[in-house]
């Protein structure tokens, strides 16, 4: 091949002129001059062997260097790009680094870059880092130099620059391990500014050179490092965070001073552990396993006994999890006390990924902790209850998740003495949701002697009687937990439970709320051996109607008991007709005049809704009628006494809407009415009065039911004290009310008996039939006609003294049709007669 190829000297004194060129005024003709010295060397044809080039790079490497500092920017690209060129060919390039380090220096290393040029920046750096790479060896000497310059390059404003730094940082530290040591902390500075940088690969790349420049240098920079690092994890790209994972999974592994930096560094380790992509998270795992076996190798001696006598795995360990190896949990143990409060602190930090981030990091802590949580079962606890409140979901639930693992590691007479207190002291519906989760991960056999504590912390009233939605939830949760854990062992427990159910079902606002409570009640009827719900409240309501106690006596309508007892007599059904004893004193007493009007409106409510409903509830045993008198003398008549003010009105409304469903009910028997039918009849009356349209309606439903029900029993005098006042409302404002009634009127006049005296009380028949004569001539046709259907009716107890008066007012109608068909009537009935 020698042969073929002309010599050194043949291409040096070719390329004389050109190298004299270069120091010309004319750049044209010192880039000609590049051109030509390119051509004739690095771009020859057929090449220069290795031995020539080296020789043509050792006589014109200077006045090429010196072109680096043109001001012509092709001029400064060509030289660059020979020199290049030059020593990727040339055997050995160490005799020429004390040329070049210096002019690289001025054009790079300067505090401020000389180069202006991106791409030529670019070129310089390449040539820096194939400087490292060939003279590896004897690198050392120039470490101060490199560095230097990558101080300056690693922040350049070209990314392409700062990506050639950082690899060259990398490579430097890899080839002189012992002369990069001292200097390494110069570059962790512009490293820290780099890795904030809006391109995702540089972040990468920059993450990539810290690992290894604290690697192969001075340990003491982790703590200006590992808070950028951690910063990185919430970077959105997953190849950044993938990068910090490997790089402190490496640094845990064979960082040399990486025992003083554990409590640091694991917590990032651990983070990676819970990130939403599964190579980063399969990444971390592996790494951090592999981190507690070298961590048992290396502390063979403290690890012997607990290695050669290993405990077997407990029985009672989350599922779906592996356990950590041994080095894994000493490791974390040893140093729990200085991450859980920073972390705790962070978990509540104002920044929600922060939050996340923490709180998905304290679960693989606990993991590994096992029951050496017990150590800092206060301040974890205290974390956990105001973690539990955050309106981020991820949050909460991987807040749940390490409360469970609080009950799968902490014994229960433990952690149930501080949160107890917790409890007590706050009232608040994180320490609820805490100690669900808790129960949630314990054992039957160790929560059986404290369950009675806990259900009576949560049946407090201060806690049951809550408005606030999330206590609900909890609440619920905590039920849930205890039914799942202690089977059938609940029963223990069971009335609390069923108390506490109740309290949510009649304190929440939302369905949702009431229908999970309803299916725990399902639930406990299940782990209690019985056949239904049904069941169930006939073996507790009446423990609940008993604690209850004098308290009745002071209800209002806000009273958390109050909506108790309603939610109590709504859901049992059935069973509410077997505790009327209990059931109904306790509705007369808070539907006593005297008590508050608000309150009495809704047991009016509570009690319509029983009556309407009373085969399924109040009579579902058949004894209702036993206690109708009591409701209708104690309870109804008294609240349809007139009194001012709307609230009044509205209970009158109420009061009167009950009476008709306790009379549609069947409750309320003839024989039973008798006896009380006088005030009952008294007291209606006054209704047709009402201000209110729909109690005068009702009170005229309620008198067509009284004469349907008690007929020809009711007496004459009676009957001829009452028409006046139903007449009245043939007048009312209400059409509706007018036609109601005539149907009144209609059963007021079959209360007569069949041998009626005329003679005796023809002026009772002889007002009756003129004021209902005088409403025939209506203008509203329906009234026309409901009022002649009266008068038919009418004309059955004296038709010819209904003719009569007929004919004396026929002349004053506009309209005779009406007469006449009631002059006919009448006529037929005297002949029948």
């Amino acid at each position: 091949m020698a042969a073929t190829h002309e010599n050194s000297s043949v291409v040096l004194q070719g390329i004389a002129r050109h190298v004299n060129c270069l120091g010309e005024e004319n750049r044209n003709t010192r880039k000609n001059a590049l051109l030509g010295i390119q051509k004739d060397t690095v771009k020859r044809r057929p090449p220069l062997d290795s031995p020539d080039l080296q020789l043509v790079f050792s006589e014109i490497m200077k006045p090429l260097l010196k072109a680096f500092s043109d001001p012509v920017e092709k001029c400064r690209e060509l030289s660059v790009e020979m020199v290049l060129s030059f020593m990727r060919n040339v055997p050995t390039c160490e005799s020429y680094l004390s040329y070049i380090f210096p002019v690289l220096v001025q054009r790079l290393g300067q505090q401020e870059i000389s180069e202006p040029s991106e791409e030529i920046r670019l070129l310089l750096i390449e040539l820096v880092m194939l400087m490292v790479k060939s003279s590896s060896a004897n690198i050392g000497v120039y470490v101060d130099d490199c560095v230097r310059i990558l101080q300056r390059t690693i922040v350049d404003p070209f990314p392409e620059v700062r990506k050639e730094s950082c690899k060259c940082a990398s490579l430097l530290a890899k080839s002189s391990p012992q002369y990069f040591y001292m200097q390494s902390e110069s570059l962790v500075k512009p490293l820290l500014l780099t890795l904030s940088h809006q391109h995702s690969k540089v972040r990468t790349i920059v993450v990539e050179t810290i690992g290894t420049v604290l690697q192969f240098g001075n340990g003491k920079s982790v703590d200006d490092a590992y808070s950028h690092l951690a910063q990185r994890l919430f970077d959105q790209t997953p190849a950044v965070r993938k990068a910090v994972t490997k790089v402190v999974g490496g640094w845990l592994l064979d960082l040399p001073d990486r025992y003083s930096y554990h409590h640091k560094l694991i917590p990032l380790l651990l983070t990676s552990l819970s990130d939403e992509q599964r190579d980063i998270k399969e990444l971390a795992d592996s790494l951090w396993h592999d981190i507690g076996l070298k961590y048992e190798r290396e502390n063979e001696d403290d690890f012997k006994d607990k290695l050669d006598f290993q405990a077997l795995p407990p029985k009672h360990y989350p599922p779906g999890v592996e356990r950590p190896n041994l080095g894994c949990r000493v490791l974390v143990n040893r140093h729990l006390s200085k991450i859980l409060p920073g972390l705790v602190k962070d978990i509540c930090d104002w920044v929600g990924e922060t939050r996340i981030k923490s709180a998905s990091l304290l679960y693989w802590l606990l993991i590994n902790a096992e029951e050496y949580t017990t150590q800092h079962i206060e301040i974890l606890l205290n974390g956990l209850y105001k973690a539990s409140l955050d309106d981020e979901t991820r949050v909460v639930l991987d807040v749940q998740r390490s409360a469970e693992l609080v009950g799968y590691f902490v014994k229960p007479e433990i952690w149930k003495k501080v949160l107890l207190v917790s409890l007590r002291q706050s009232l608040s519906s994180g320490v609820v949701m805490t100690l669900a989760s808790i129960v949630k991960g314990c054992t039957h056999d160790l929560l059986l002697p404290h369950q009675q504590d806990l259900v009576e912390s949560i049946l407090n009233p201060d806690i049951c009687h809550t408005v606030e939605a999330k206590m609900h939830v909890q609440i619920l949760k905590f039920c849930e937990a205890m039914l799942s854990v202690m089977k059938e062992d609940v029963k223990d427990v069971g009335q609390q439970i069923f108390n506490m159910l109740i309290n949510t079902i009649g304190m929440a606002k939302e369905d949702n709320i009431r229908q999970n409570a309803n299916e725990l009640l399902d639930a406990l009827a299940k782990v209690q051996g019985l056949r239904d719900k049904t069941d169930l409240f006939e073996a507790h309501t009446k423990p609940l109607l008993d604690s209850f106690g004098d308290g009745i006596n002071m209800w209002t309508n806000f009273s958390p008991e109050r909506m108790v007892f309603d939610a109590l007599l709504i859901e049992a059904g059935p069973v509410v007709g077997k505790h009327l004893d209990d059931i109904i004193p306790i509705i007369v007493i808070n539907l006593h005049p005297d008590k508050d009007a608000e309150l009495r409106l809704k047991v009016f409510s509570l009690l319509s809704r029983l009556i309407m409903a009373a085969p399924t509830t109040l009579d579902s045993e058949h004894h209702f009628a036993e206690f109708a008198v009591t409701v209708l003398t104690d309870v109804i008549l008294p609240n349809c006494v007139w009194s001012a003010g709307r609230t009044a009105g509205a209970i009158r409304t109420t009061a009167v809407s009950c009476l008709w469903a306790l009379l549609q009910s069947g409750a309320l028997t003839k024989e039973k009415m008798e006896p009380v039918i006088e005030s009952v009849i008294t007291q209606v009356i006054s209704l047709l009065e009402d201000d209110n349209t729909s109690t005068r309606l009702l009170g005229c439903r309620v008198m067509t039911r009284i004469f349907d029900l008690m007929g020809s029993s009711l007496s004459m005098d009676r009957l001829h004290n009452m028409y006046p006042e139903l007449l009245k409302r043939l007048d009312d404002s209400s059409d509706e009310i007018r036609l109601m009634m005539t149907k009144t009127l209609l059963a007021y006049l079959d209360c007569f008996e069949g041998g009626y005296d005329v003679s005796l009380y023809r002026a009772h028949l002889e007002a009756i039939y003129r004021g209902l004569l005088v409403h025939l001539d209506d203008p509203e046709g329906k009234i026309q006609e409901a009022v002649l259907a009266v008068l038919k009716r009418a004309s059955e107890l004296a038709p010819e003294m209904l003719i009569r008066e007929v004919e004396s007012v026929k002349h004053k109608h506009r309209s005779t049709t009406y007469c006449d068909k009631l002059i006919e009537h009448a006529s037929n009935c005297r002949k029948e007669a």
